[in-house]
C-alpha cells in the first residue's frame, strides 16, 4: 500500500518536473491519487501547485542567464525563435503568465526571466495559473467520477 507520504513526494516531483523541460505529466499522477482517496482534494492541489509553480521557477532562473548562451550551436532555440517569443512576451506582458498551465506555457516562464519580469510579480501570476490549473482538474475529475469534493 502506497503511504500518504510517499504519494504526496511521488505527485510533488511530478508536478515538479512537468513545469520543467523534463518529460512529466503530473495530471495523471494527480488524478490518480484523488481517485484512490489517498489524501484530501486540498493536499493534493496544494502540494501539486507547490511543485508546479517552484518548476516554473527553474525555468525564470534559466531565462535569467539564458541570454548569454543564445549564439551556440547547441543552443535548443533558434534565435527567430527567441526574438519571437521575446517580442511577444513585450507586446503582452506578464499576463502570459496566467498561461503557464498549458502545455506550451513553460516558454513563457523562461522568458519572463530573459526580459527580467519582477519575481514577485512572475511568483503571484504563476502561483494563480497552476493552482487554477489543479482546481479545475479536481473538480473535472471529481464531475467525471460521480463523487463530491
Amino acid at each position: 500500500m502506497l503511504s500518504e507520504a510517499a504519494a504526496l513526494g511521488g505527485l510533488f516531483l511530478a508536478a515538479f518536473g512537468a513545469a520543467t523541460i523534463l518529460p512529466f505529466q503530473s495530471e495523471l499522477v494527480f488524478v490518480g491519487l484523488q481517485l484512490r482517496d489517498i489524501s484530501p482534494i486540498w493536499l493534493l492541489v496544494l502540494v501539486a501547485s507547490v511543485g508546479n509553480t517552484l518548476g516554473a521557477a527553474v525555468n525564470y532562473v534559466l531565462g535569467l542567464w539564458v541570454e548569454r548562451f543564445r549564439h551556440h550551436r547547441w543552443f535548443p532555440a533558434s534565435e527567430a525563435q527567441l526574438d519571437r517569443a521575446q517580442r511577444a512576451y513585450a507586446r503582452w506582458g506578464v499576463w502570459t503568465l496566467l498561461l503557464s498551465w498549458a502545455p506550451f506555457g513553460d516558454a513563457f516562464t523562461v522568458v519572463a526571466g530573459i526580459m527580467r519580469t519582477h519575481w514577485l510579480v512572475f511568483l503571484v501570476l504563476v502561483t494563480i495559473a497552476k493552482t487554477g490549473r489543479y482546481i479545475v482538474l479536481a473538480w473535472a475529475t471529481v464531475a467525471a467520477s460521480g463523487g463530491s469534493l
